[in-house]
């Protein structure tokens, strides 16, 4: 991953009293990963030439997005921390099945996305730069087009779903998962594209709507098969059977929609608690889950905020703070990073819009997601809340010997939570800000936050002054200067002469 130079500076102050650890050494696991979600035909157009059914005026067909414009973008994904990239449904689809949900033919790729040449071509690219690719797998229903829909001898297959909502699904015809040849048929696929492919995972679409016995089935073959794999699951409607589907199926993670629904009401507004977000996690049996604030089919987070008045920055800047340093597995919604409007299902599908968006933010990416890369613990830890004084609140990591704290200020006003919990002699060193806190005469740790802002610390020991550090600072200055005063008095003679 590609760091900014500021925390190139802050991961070699911190190497001086911190020691990876073993898991840093490790493989890469599903809680270590930054999950970003992309739906193809309207990411970015790589390929003109497969523009045939390409209207951008008409928000229900294609805009043309396709798999070469993903391979274009992944060195500005890697520099934000993506570590994995989501796509949505590749296989053959129904005319103007932009989203990938009315699937004809599950053997073979929607041409308008591109080839499975192309495909490879992605994947291997993305695992040079370090990150995986998965793709949205589809179980419950196919498109009505499908000749499986119309097949006489396949009517056990099909069932009436009774979904209306979202719009697409008036176009599908269900399928029957308790039939075990619809079963079968729907592994044989999955393990097809796994055996055509190097894709690293599937996201299931809607494991809501699935049949939990299904899901079960299907897991384990997939697991079987290869238990590397990862198996997310994606919420439809709601997450009630999260901790089933957990239990009884071989899932990873599933996304959260209580963690997002909690997530946006605190961040959407200055002086709302970042405790109530602790509170939503405490009560939950998904424990480490999915984290999204964004999804294809509901306003944008941006919007929510924007129409607060809040700073695109500021917020972000507080909603991502609690993403990558609390439980869970961060996932982020094409064009987050700019970040993108949208008030309504087509303004939030719209071709990502590359040359707009703030620099900061982006930057802010790229440090928070190296801050997680590089502390383990952040990713790993016991998650417990300190304290909390008003909209501020104080989080507590712990893994093996080492511990950090998070704080969030989301009020309008300064704040401050005493620490009490740790040893004497030692000292918080923050990586957002480079803020530090000592010990007081009372023994107690001080963290105080200015208003919507936030900062995560290490612990450290209390060495007083770095002295060799500050040498180093002032022997720069000092040949800084003399630099100068050469250069003015060269300047001088070239003037005298």
């Amino acid at each position: 991953m590609k760091k900014s130079a500021f925390m190139l500076f802050i991961i070699l102050m911190a190497s001086m009293s911190f020691v990876p650890s073993a898991l840093a050494e490790e493989e890469r696991e599903l809680q270590g990963e930054i999950i970003y979600n992309i739906m193809v035909d309207r990411y970015n157009n790589g390929n003109s030439m497969n523009d045939d059914q390409v209207d951008i005026e008409n928000p229900d067909t294609y805009h043309g997005g396709d798999i070469e414009g993903i391979i274009a973008r992944l060195d500005a994904l890697e520099e934000i921390g993506v570590t994995t990239i989501s796509l949505s449904p590749l296989m053959n689809n129904g005319a103007d099945g932009y989203h990938g949900y009315w699937i004809e033919d599950f053997y073979s790729m929607e041409e308008q996305f591109g080839t499975f040449d192309d495909l490879d071509m992605l994947i291997a690219e993305a695992h040079d730069r370090g990150m995986k690719v998965v793709m949205e797998f589809v179980t419950n229903y196919i498109a009505k087009s499908n000749p499986i829909a119309d097949e006489p001898e396949k009517e056990d297959w099909m069932m009436d779903h009774g979904l209306t909502d979202p719009a697409w699904t008036a176009n599908t015809a269900g399928l029957n998962l308790a039939n075990p040849e619809v079963e079968t048929y729907l592994i044989d696929t999955a393990k097809y594209w796994m055996s055509e492919t190097d894709l690293d995972g599937f996201k299931l679409h809607a494991v809501d709507e699935a049949s939990i016995d299904f899901l079960g089935n299907f897991t384990k073959q997939i697991k079987d098969e290869n238990p590397n794999f990862y198996l997310l699951g994606d919420i439809l409607f709601n997450d009630e059977a999260s901790e089933e589907l957990l239990e009884r199926t071989e899932l990873d993670a599933v996304e959260n929609m209580e963690m997002k629904e909690s997530m946006t009401e605190v961040f959407a507004e200055p002086d709302q608690p970042v405790s109530n977000i602790y509170e939503t996690w405490a009560n939950t049996s998904n424990e480490n889950p999915l984290l999204y604030l964004d999804d294809f089919y509901t306003e944008r987070f941006t919007q929510i905020y924007s129409e607060n008045q809040r700073n695109s920055l500021t917020t972000w800047t507080l909603a991502l703070t609690y993403m990558y340093t609390t439980p869970g597995i961060p996932t982020l919604l094409q064009g987050t990073e700019l970040p993108m409007y949208g008030a309504t299902e087509e303004e939030t599908q719209r071709l990502v819009p590359f040359n707009s968006g703030e620099p900061e933010l982006k930057e802010f990416h790229d440090r928070i997601s190296s801050l997680r890369e590089q502390f383990p613990v952040l990713q790993y830890g016991d998650f417990e809340i300190v304290g909390s004084d008003g909209a501020m609140s104080v989080f507590k990591r712990t893994l093996d010997d080492e511990t950090m704290y998070i704080a969030i200020n989301n009020g309008s006003e300064s704040a401050y939570v005493d620490v009490t919990d740790m040893d004497s002699g030692m000292q918080l060193r923050g990586f957002l800000g480079d803020n530090l806190v000592r010990e007081n005469e009372n023994g107690e740790y001080r963290i105080g936050l200015p208003r919507e802002s936030s900062e995560v610390y290490s612990v450290q020991e209390d060495a007083g002054l770095n002295w060799i550090f500050i040498g180093f600072v002032l022997i720069v200055f000092i040949l800084f200067v003399i630099g100068i005063i050469a250069l003015s008095i060269k300047q001088k003679k070239r003037m005298a002469e």
